[in-house]
């Protein structure tokens, strides 16, 4: 090799995209970190050899490597556009993918520490030594942030829990953006989850159990309500949950000549507080988020809840990592304590063919 001024190349942004080190790639490549770095700062020109070596690592072909780059690249994507510039996000490593996730304020888990801030161009800096040790889980449960906690405490990973309902949640799984996704959609099938997975998704995929918990009508008490009857003949403001929930399925099974609701949450806590502030008297949402926001609850079924991810990953070690946690005594029995949540199917997997 030897020194030279200024020969492109896309070095970095393409080790970043697979979440290696300088040392990593050096290693993998047979060189020295300290040529890999001056590669990358347009200060060394590398030997035919070595520039073979880097492009066969880095599974691209030494003209894509030592070439003009994109400017705009930063060595990954977004998951979803940011709001705004200069937000905080999370990285992590998805199917071989670096992708940057702006912190939602709603999320269970957006108290933990972001890995960094955008500029005001809105573009990624530097890696998060967190990359490839963060599980990124879409789903609506109320109690994630304590599997997050367990999670992080047990295993030394990191989970990261993006709020969605479980069509959303499929979907994020289906486009690769999510390593798992949550759903409830059973009611009368205990194969309704399944279900679900193989029509939107197909075959090849796992479905962890997590808990069976009670869905039911949440009603404020000032509205002196006693009985599920009672509140559908009364003139009740409803708050209702987007399309493709849970939550939107059993209400609309319970509502099924109802007017159109156009008060609609994004969550089962959303429900409840809308509930609690005044701005509806009635929805669906879960009994946990129910009873803590001090509402009336009627019961109207007991939903399996499951995380789902695809066979491909299961030896992922974060993927291990949440079978453990998630079949240990403490997160069973923590989950149990809850209001309305059974753990009695908590590890149980199935197969989606």
């Amino acid at each position: 090799m030897e020194s030279a001024g200024s020969l492109p190349n896309c070095l970095k942004s393409k080790r970043v995209a697979r979440g290696w080190s300088q040392a990593e790639l050096a290693e993998r490549a047979g060189i020295s970190r300290t040529a890999v770095s001056a590669i990358e700062k347009h200060r060394l020109v590398p030997s035919v050899a070595a520039a073979i070596a880097l492009s066969r690592v880095l599974q691209c072909s030494v003209e894509e490597l030592f070439g003009p780059c994109d400017p705009g690249s930063a060595g990954g994507d977004w998951a979803w556009a940011p709001p705004r510039p200069n937000w905080r996000y999370w990285e992590a490593e998805v199917g071989g993918r670096v992708l940057w996730y702006p912190v939602e304020s709603s999320g269970v888990t957006s108290s933990l520490p972001h890995d960094n801030r955008t500029d005001e161009t809105a573009v990624p800096k530097d890696p998060s030594p967190l990359l490839r040790q963060t599980l990124v889980v879409a789903c609506c449960d109320p109690a994630a942030g304590l599997l997050s906690t367990l999670y992080g405490r047990m295993t030394g990973y990191r989970l990261i829990v993006i709020p969605r309902s479980s069509q959303q949640s499929l979907d994020l799984l289906g486009r690769g953006l999510v390593h798992v996704a949550g759903l409830h959609l059973t009611s009368d099938s205990e194969d309704r989850n399944g279900l679900a997975v193989r029509t939107k998704l197909g075959g090849g995929y796992r479905l962890l159990g997590v808990a069976k918990w009670q869905e039911g009508l949440a009603v404020a008490r000032a509205q002196n309500v006693k009985s599920i009857r009672s509140a559908l003949k009364s003139k009740l403001r409803w708050i209702g949950r987007e399309p493709g929930s849970g939550a939107r399925q059993c209400m609309d099974e319970l509502l099924a000549n109802h007017a159109p609701i156009r008060r609609i949450a994004r969550d089962h806590r959303g429900v409840a507080d809308a509930i609690r502030s005044g701005w509806a008297d009635a929805g669906v949402c879960l009994r946990l988020t129910c009873e803590e926001s001090g509402l009336t609850f009627f019961g109207l079924r007991e939903e399996r809840f499951e995380l789902t991810y695809a066979q491909s990953s299961e030896n992922d070690p974060r993927v291990q990592a949440l079978l453990r946690v998630v079949r240990s005594a403490e997160y069973r029995g923590l989950l149990s304590s809850l209001p309305g949540y059974d753990s009695s199917v908590a590890g149980d997997v199935q197969c989606v063919n």
